[in-house]
């Protein structure tokens, strides 16, 4: 059976912020007046909560000892802001969705609360390059879990065996869509996630515009 699908992750896949993490999170920190945040304190916060409207909750979690009065909205805003505007496309990205969707129904499918995702899709103008984007925090469960697959799989209007997903880290682009049947592809990049043995293939990320068309082609 032919490939009739492709479906993307966002961050870290198709675009990069322009400053480390830490760094972007260490601004919201000082903007919001609040006590210091670890990059490692964050990720494990943000695990628990991907079907939510905001980050909010993210960060009354991380808040939950801190008798600072830091507002917990304040410091999802200001965060949110940062990552946001510090984002920029891989090379080629845009060419790239473009010139699939003449052959494929292209897809997004993207783990986090629903202001923070849709601010990044909306700031790079991306909704119209895909036949659907999909955000966990409007979903029922986020990547790994099944219900995340089978929603972007009925989106797509395609069957696992004939989807491709793009992205970047293990234990929720290759394992979530490996298990859901789906052909996956692990970008790769200095810093970023190691080879996952479950993956069909793997492109370096600076290479996905140029490489990727030709190895959809041989699947």
């Amino acid at each position: 059976m032919s490939i009739r699908g492709v479906a993307f992750d966002l961050d870290d896949t198709l675009a990069v912020p322009n400053r480390d993490r830490e760094t972007l999170l260490a601004e919201a920190v000082d903007q919001a007046d609040a006590p210091p945040i670890s990059r490692s304190e964050y990720i494990q916060a943000h695990r628990n909560h991907l079907t939510t409207e905001s980050r909010t909750p993210i960060f009354a979690e991380l808040l939950a000892d801190d008798t600072t009065d830091t507002d917990p909205e304040q410091l999802a805003t200001a965060y949110r802001e940062a990552v946001t505007n510090a984002l920029v496309p891989i090379p080629d990205a845009e060419t790239l969705l473009r010139d699939l969707r003449n052959d494929y129904r292209v897809g997004l499918l993207t783990n986090g609360p629903v202001l923070a995702q849709r601010s990044k899709i909306d700031y790079l103008g991306w909704e119209p390059l895909f036949d659907t984007t999909l955000v966990t925090g409007e979903l029922a469960a986020g990547k790994p879990e099944a219900p995340a697959f089978d929603a972007l799989l009925s989106e797509l209007g395609t069957d696992p065996e004939e989807t491709v997903f793009i992205g970047d880290t293990p234990d929720e682009d290759i394992l979530g869509a490996d298990d859901a049947g789906i052909y996956t592809v692990q970008v790769l990049f200095d810093g970023g996630p190691q080879k996952d043995p479950r993956a069909d293939a793997y492109i370096e990320r600076d290479r996905l515009a140029a490489d990727l068309p030709g190895l959809l082609a041989s699947l």
